[in-house]
């Protein structure tokens, strides 16, 4: 390595310095000098917003995933109401008509939603890890990790006695 020495330009150089010299042009900032940008912060979720100019694939995914999450819930609901009047007074009948309905309820499409979150959450958000539990840290006290949606969701916030909701 030669000190004070200055090495001559190659065309690498000349190409990426004339592609440099493109961007510029359109640039609203050339000629104007920068704000000063201090770094003494963490970067936040507001920050990543402006700085990509919008929302991370993993605030996307948990949007889409509350959201038809939300739909289920909304049609499972009419459907146990409309269900439960078409049934008034037969529990038993209400009962075997409505696990089977559960039990046929398809949530592919959410579900695909949550196994991708579940595998790609830790990485996308940067999750830290957490020495003692030897997993991925908490997030606001629960594990990042969402339950597909199955039968036993919606027994959960639908169960088989009429009078239960």
């Amino acid at each position: 390595m030669k000190q004070g020495v200055v090495a001559p330009e190659t065309p690498r150089e000349r190409r990426e310095l004339a592609g440099l010299e493109q961007d510029l042009e359109g640039s609203p900032l050339a000629g104007r000098p920068l704000r000063m940008r201090l770094r003494m912060f963490r970067p936040s979720a507001d920050g990543y917003l402006a700085s990509l100019g919008g929302p991370l694939p993993y605030m996307v995914r948990l949007r889409e995933i509350a959201a038809k999450t939300a739909a289920h819930e909304e049609a499972l609901s009419h459907a146990w109401h409309e269900l439960a009047f078409e049934c008034a007074g037969e529990p038993e009948e209400f009962a075997r008509r409505w696990s089977e309905l559960a039990a046929s309820w398809s949530f592919a499409e959410v579900n695909d939603l949550i196994e991708r979150h579940n595998r790609w959450y830790p990485v996308e958000s940067r999750l830290p890890m957490d020495p003692k539990r030897g997993d991925y840290a908490l997030v606001n006290g629960e594990d990042y990790r969402k339950r597909p949606l199955d039968v036993d969701w919606v027994l959960e916030r639908f169960p088989v006695e009429i009078g239960a909701t």
